[in-house]
């Protein structure tokens, strides 16, 4: 009997320590495979330091109080794409360097050109002149990911003396968004595997050793810089797109419908008579826009794109940034009772200044000095501003008022409350009906 006891113990250790190492075995073989393709990045800056001038912005002491410059090192991580020298990384750091260096797993040191940016995603590929052979990574389908999936990161956290470290953790969730910013497309991949400053721009694998994504950004306690288990990555096939812009021309050149929307809320599903909650909301259309040209609506709820299924508004902006200027795109929007296919040729995404002036123009105020936005569940319309100065504010219009009727018009939309607006002239006499606080009031007032 003691004799079968240990036999059994026997073979259930060696059993354990067969698992053991077949469990080690992937992140180990991934590890050998992909270190070679990962790369530390030093960007170098020129940094002006004003010297302390105690007569402040006197300038005739300025020639005594000169300026001095001194250079300054970030580091991060990139990623060989290509045997002609290509890597990627992260915008952020190599964004304003005067000189870039790259330091490979073999030591070789290597100054490197860029070739080109996209800020809105984060992304760069700068390029290295190697006389050597380059292990390049093996592109992976980050569409494929599982929440529960191990994944493995590759990085320069904290310093070139800790480059190359191997991390690996879990996917957390994915379709992570305002991460880093409302204005950049975000999609990313959020794992739990340890990456820390200078990690950027680094590796996110599977365990086939294939590349996932590129680690960009991390979540923390808010008091340090360090991880807490909470990593984000940008998903390589949004990268794909990106590499094959900037490869080809040295820019990313994006769709654009030219509209702000929103997701659908509870209290908006029940006002549209929705039957749930997916979808992206049209709040407004921008004028001489590929959207004002397509007739599409305000208030058209988009379910479709193409024949993918739109879950919020944030996958419409991805969907729309995914495509190319001059791409024939076919909407599918609820309508009031009807479900509708609209016609759409994308136009080319103006630059963020441009984009600010276009929203600042198509939302100016109006000849009344009134910004207004509609109700969800009645007719009439929320005064949203009022213009310091303006005939409305002279006249006791404010913000939060509701304009139920002009003359006798009752306003369903803001479609209906320009097309009488805009017919009004200086010297003309306007009336409105205004709720406030449950109680309805007439004004009468001549436009100044």
């Amino acid at each position: 009997m003691k004799f079968s006891r240990i036999f059994v113990s026997s073979i259930v250790i060696a059993f354990l320590l067969s698992s053991t190492h077949q469990f080690n075995k992937p992140f180990i073989e991934v590890s050998k495979k992909a270190n070679p393709c990962i790369v530390s990045i030093i960007s170098e800056k020129e940094l002006v330091q004003p010297q302390f001038n105690p007569f402040f912005n006197d300038p005739f002491f300025k020639d005594f109080f000169p300026e001095f410059k001194q250079r300054g090192e970030s580091l991060g991580s990139g990623v060989i794409i290509d045997d002609g020298g290509y890597i990627i990384t992260n915008n952020h750091v190599i964004d304003g360097a005067d000189k870039i260096k790259v330091i490979l797993y073999n030591k070789n040191e290597y100054e490197a050109s860029v070739i080109g940016v996209d800020p809105l995603s984060d992304l760069a590929i700068i390029q290295i002149d190697s006389d050597q052979p380059l292990s390049i990574i093996k592109m992976g389908d980050s569409d494929r990911l599982d929440v529960g999936e191990w994944v493995i990161a590759i990085g320069s956290p904290f310093g070139l003396h800790l480059n190359h470290t191997v991390t690996a953790g879990i996917v957390s969730a994915v379709g992570r968004s305002h991460v880093m910013s409302k204005l950049t497309y975000e999609d990313f991949i959020q794992h739990d595997a340890a990456i820390n400053p200078g990690n950027s721009g680094g590796a996110l694998l599977n365990l086939d050793g294939e590349l996932v994504g590129i680690n960009t950004a991390i979540a923390t306690d808010g008091y340090s810089r360090s991880n807490a288990g909470v990593g984000f990555a940008i998903p390589i096939n949004q990268a794909k797109r990106v590499i094959e812009d900037l490869l080809d021309d040295g820019i990313v050149s994006r769709g654009w419908l030219g509209v702000q929307i929103q997701s659908i809320t509870s209290e908006i599903s029940k006002a549209l008579e929705l039957e749930n909650k997916r979808g992206a909301l049209i709040v407004s259309i921008i004028p001489d826009s590929p959207a004002a040209d397509s007739g599409l609506m305000e208030e058209d709820v988009v379910i479709k794109v193409d024949n993918n299924e739109i879950e919020n508004d944030r996958d419409l902006v991805r969907m729309i940034s995914s495509k190319h200027p001059g791409d024939y795109t076919t909407f599918t929007v609820i309508r009031g009772d009807e479900k509708l296919r609209v016609s759409v040729v994308l136009g080319e995404r103006p630059d963020q200044k441009k984009i600010a002036s276009i929203n600042s123009e198509s939302d100016s105020f109006d000849i009344l000095g009134l910004k207004v936005s509609p109700l969800n569940n009645r007719n009439g319309l929320e005064i949203v501003s009022v213009e310091s100065g303006s005939v409305a504010q002279q006249n006791g219009l404010r913000k939060d008022d509701i304009i139920v009727k002009i003359g006798r018009e009752v306003l369903s939309s803001k479609d209906e409350y320009h097309s009488i607006i805009d017919t009004k002239e200086r010297g003309d006499v306007i009336m409105l009906r205004i709720e406030r606080n449950g109680n309805q009031s007439i004004y009468a007032f001549t436009i100044r």
